[in-house]
C-alpha cells in the first residue's frame, strides 16, 4: 500500500485513465483506493488529505472513461 497526497494519486494515475490498463477501481472496507489493472497486478492507496467526496468524484470519473467502479 502506497500512502500519497491526492495531488500525488492524480499524477501517478494520469498515464493509465483508461479502460486498457485499468480493469476496476474501488474502494475497500478500509476505506483505501484499489485499483485493478488488466495484467493483473493492484495497487493500494491511502490518500491522506482528502474527503469521501474527492474520492467518489474519482470514481465518477473513471467510470465515465469507460472503467468498472466500486463505491
Amino acid at each position: 500500500m502506497k500512502t500519497c497526497s491526492l495531488d500525488d494519486f492524480m499524477t501517478e494515475l494520469q498515464p493509465w485513465l483508461d479502460s486498457n490498463h485499468i480493469r476496476k477501481a474501488l474502494v475497500d472496507d478500509k476505506g483505501h483506493f484499489v485499483l485493478h489493472f488488466q495484467d493483473g497486478m493492484k495497487n493500494v492507496y491511502n490518500i491522506d488529505d482528502c474527503n469521501r467526496q474527492h474520492i467518489d468524484d474519482i470514481l465518477k470519473d473513471l467510470a465515465a472513461r469507460g472503467i468498472t467502479t466500486e463505491a
